[in-house]
């Protein structure tokens, strides 16, 4: 407990999913938690049972990033962690010969330029209190490639995890430390339902997992406290896998 006394964290996408699960945990573990969500609603819910203050942040939007990051300020007198999460993976982002370019440029505008902004106006906050820590959510998709494709998607991710690795080296003198938290898959509604909606594919996919199974979100989300608290204070420009060894793998087990 209180792994993260005294700090100021602020999650997108934490309206439901694992970012709601980080704000419990956070909020357990004695941050002060801003849970920044599309939907005010479901931010406010979250926020209700936390203790903590919800925003709603459209992270795709410039001013209301800038938005988000001053009311984190002004409620709780600064910023020490971001916990970049928000970002969308929709049906239509398919392989690269269906997938439109409407398609493309919606994904890009929460996943890749929502980091872009929430890092640009965020780590000055963080500057400010001498240093904190950076959390993008990029994913092992960043790695290894698919013939289930989603184009978009993928890409948005190795953009993460590239612009993670510069500002981590860019501010490590600063006191910032960046990293790139790539979950495996994980089991959440989205994906069981995904999964669900076509036979096999679960299993096409979990035979490269070598412990066979899906991610709980809390353990996505333990490794994300770990890189929050001061426990990781030598972990910067990392790419922080928790994939259960998929992109370690060749043969996995019978």
């Amino acid at each position: 407990m209180n792994r993260l006394e005294g700090k100021v964290c602020v999650i997108t996408g934490a309206g439901g999913g694992m970012g709601a699960d980080a704000a419990e945990l956070f909020s357990e573990e004695g941050a002060q938690v801003v849970v920044a969500d599309v939907d005010l609603g479901a931010a406010s819910t979250v926020a209700d049972a936390v203790g903590g203050l919800a925003v709603q942040v459209n992270v795709a939007e410039e001013s209301s990033v800038q938005a988000m990051y001053a009311a984190a300020k002004e409620r709780f007198g600064g910023i020490d962690v971001l916990y970049n999460n928000a970002g969308i993976s929709p049906a239509d982002d398919d392989s690269i010969l269906d997938t439109s370019l409407e398609a493309w440029e919606r994904v890009q505008a929460v996943n890749t330029r929502g980091v872009y902004l929430c890092c640009k106006h965020g780590i000055p906050y963080l500057l400010e209190r001498g240093g904190g820590s950076v959390i993008n959510v990029a994913s092992f998709v960043a790695i290894v490639g698919a013939a289930t494709s989603q184009i978009s998607y993928t890409a948005s991710k190795g953009a993460v995890l590239s612009m993670s690795r510069e500002l981590g080296v860019q501010f490590a003198r600063q006191g910032v430390r960046v990293n790139a938290l790539c979950p495996g898959p994980v089991e959440t509604p989205l994906l069981l339902r995904i999964w669900s909606e076509t036979p096999g594919a679960a299993e096409r996919r979990l035979v490269h997992v070598p412990m066979g199974r899906m991610a709980k979100p809390r353990e996505i989300v333990n490794a994300a406290l770990f890189l929050a608290s001061d426990e990781s204070s030598y972990v910067n420009a990392s790419t922080f896998l928790v994939d259960g060894g998929l992109t370690a793998a060749y043969v996995t087990p019978e």
